[in-house]
């Protein structure tokens, strides 16, 4: 596995110290996860995001979905169903899981539903006014105003000679 030294990177920036850790869990994350549940990240607009996990034969009360600081955590726990059953084959997962998606400043989870095996997790950027672009008047000085007066003087005086 490649290693990556973040050291140089925290000698000249300020505050990017999160996207470090980020690139490190989601390499370590890469290597040591499972590829269980599957899923899909939509981007449905500007500021909406989707994601959706295939959770065949779990339940919504084997799921859980929970948002924490800049994170969603969703876990899945199917209950022992107490019949012995001898398997042929058996590919179908049935294990518990647990998936984090780490989420962008000002991300949130706008709700969850649950449809024909399928998660859906909502998520919406909302960033607060003071972040948004916003429009600068710009006011003449009072040295600018003082040069038109004086500029309106003396095109009055030539035009009275």
């Amino acid at each position: 596995m490649t290693t990556f030294d973040f050291t140089p990177l925290f000698r000249s920036t300020i505050g990017f110290d999160r996207l470090a850790g980020l690139v490190e869990d989601a390499m370590r994350s890469d290597v040591a996860g499972s590829a269980f549940p599957p899923y899909n990240i939509e981007k449905r607009n500007a500021d909406s995001y989707r994601i959706t996990l295939a959770v065949a034969g779990y339940g919504e009360d084997d799921l859980a979905v929970e948002s924490k600081e800049n994170a969603v955590i969703v876990t899945g726990r199917r209950k022992p169903e107490g019949n012995e059953v001898t398997y042929l084959h058996r590919g179908i997962a049935e294990g518990d899981f647990k998936r984090t998606f780490q989420l962008a400043d000002y991300v949130r989870v706008a709700g969850a539903t649950f449809d024909r095996g399928l998660l859906h997790i909502d998520l919406v950027r909302e960033l607060p006014e003071s972040m948004k672009p916003r429009r600068i008047d710009i006011k003449a000085s009072p040295m600018e105003k003082i040069t038109a007066k004086a500029k309106k003087m003396i095109e009055g005086a030539t035009s009275a000679a």
